[in-house]
């Protein structure tokens, strides 16, 4: 086994395990949103405000079927964190294999049923006329690249969960360079508007995607899966699936109450849509350090119940939350102070009112962004311990928030309520989050006691 091109998280001290693996995850999101900003800024100052609401309007949808197969490739990689922590390679492998005749399945039926429905959706969620076939244009094609980023996101997310996070990062600082590049080619030299923009990620994920392929076959040798472990596996799939399309619906769910609030903002007006969007591409950007956090903690509670090793995870958890905590403090400042001027990257300097409400947009759901970062902490660290179907609840009650702000106070309010729907369901999640952590702390706490006592006698 190549031992260098792993990590365990079982043993050291876990405010430094976890700060050196959430730091590659960090700017690799962190070039993640660099080339989505890129897109949308590209796309705003090139090709003009209505362009820019065109890409804004179709952000929920996009974020509920990609989050899906995000949700679902970050879940098959808990069961392999899983059994790494334990040390059983045989059964890693058979999970690998089978996550791969599972995610090849996904892709297809999703690719075709989406691409199917895009237009019908766009037309339910009230997207206006002046932006609809820019907004089609850009979300078929971001759905006819799902099988790249089921390639991308489940190679990655199996590296990862073996404790290399900096590989995915190397990969992903590539990919965002070529995006650029291609961007700036197929909107500037071949005219091709948004459809360059969204042809231009795909092409930059499959590179990233194949490159993370590449290099978890030919670097980790635990991974050399044997003839008879290709074999589809029921037992496996089963455990797969109770992972991983929880964790799906968990961003699809979350999702739904996006669109709900979507259609809500489109009815506000183009504008409207385009200070969001601003708002949010910018947003984005200064989250990736929360979704990292998550994601670090995803793989070292599963590693660490692996090995049966409770009491360092409850430790994982308070030090993660201690930087999530100054992070937070830091961010709310800088938005509070520079969140217009910071939104210019994305809107030009003439376009005054919706510069300034994406300025507000930015003020207030930084004031929250503690509780997000409690969001996915708790969430992910649930997840990593094998629970993924209480996400799906998690998810459910920022849907219920989204939506009770988008049917019931936008209508009255306008825009100021929009603003306020993030920080609505970042808190209703973790009114959920906090209690269900306790509970499946406790319950593996009996579990693994009565296991040790069975061992022992």
């Amino acid at each position: 086994m190549a031992k260098s091109a792993t990590k365990d998280m079982t043993v050291g001290s876990p405010m430094k395990l976890i700060l050196q693996f959430c730091v590659p995850l960090f700017f690799g999101m962190l070039f993640q949103q660099f080339y989505n900003m890129m897109d949308t800024m590209i796309v705003g100052k090139f090709l003009g405000v209505h362009a820019l609401a065109a890409v804004g309007a179709t952000g929920s949808i996009n974020f509920m079927i990609i989050g899906f197969c995000m949700g679902v490739c970050n879940g098959f990689a808990i069961p392999v964190a899983q059994r790494f922590g334990a040390g059983d390679y045989h059964s890693l492998r058979k999970f690998v294999a089978n996550s791969v005749w599972l995610a090849i399945a996904f892709a297809a039926v999703m690719t075709v049923t989406v691409c199917l429905l895009c237009r019908q959706i766009l037309q339910w969620m009230n997207t206006p006329g002046d932006i609809m076939d820019g907004a089609y244009s850009y979300i078929f094609i971001i759905f006819m690249g799902i099988p790249v980023i089921y390639l991308y996101n489940l190679t990655s997310g199996i590296i990862r969960s073996l404790g290399d996070s900096r590989s995915p990062l190397v990969f992903l600082i590539i990919s965002s360079i070529l995006n650029i590049i291609l961007d700036l080619v197929m909107i500037l030299v071949f005219r091709m508007g948004v459809a360059g923009a969204a042809w231009a990620t795909v092409i930059s994920q499959g590179v990233s995607g194949v490159a993370c392929l590449i290099y978890m076959m030919k670097r980790f040798e635990i991974l050399k899966i044997k003839k008879e472990e290709w074999k589809a596996d029921s037992r496996c799939i089963g455990t797969l699936c109770n992972m991983g399309i929880p964790m799906g619906l968990q961003y699809s769910i979350t999702a739904i109450g996006s669109v709900i609030l979507q259609t809500a903002v489109n009815t506000l007006g183009s504008m409207f849509v385009a200070a969001v969007t601003a708002g949010s591409k910018v947003s984005m950007f200064f989250c990736c350090p929360f979704d990292a956090m998550g994601s670090t903690m995803a793989t070292y509670a599963g590693q660490n119940v692996g090995a049966g090793k409770l009491e360092r995870v409850s430790k994982g958890m308070k030090s993660c939350c201690l930087l999530g905590l100054i992070y937070s403090v830091i961010a709310c400042i800088v938005l509070v102070l520079f969140g217009s001027t910071i939104s210019l990257l994305f809107l030009d300097a003439g376009e005054t009112v919706i510069v300034k409400d994406a300025g507000f947009f930015l003020m207030l759901n930084s004031l929250f962004y503690f509780p997000l970062a409690l969001v996915n902490i708790v969430r992910f660290t649930i997840q990593g311990l094998g629970f993924s179907r209480l996400a799906i609840l998690a998810g459910v009650a920022e849907m219920v928030a989204r939506s009770i702000v988008a049917l019931g106070f936008v209508p009255v309010f306008g825009y100021a309520a929009a603003c306020f729907a993030n920080p609505m369901a970042w808190i209703f999640a973790d009114l959920f989050l906090i209690p269900a952590y306790c509970y499946v702390m406790r319950r593996l706490y009996r579990t693994i006691g009565r296991k040790a006592a069975e061992n022992i006698t």
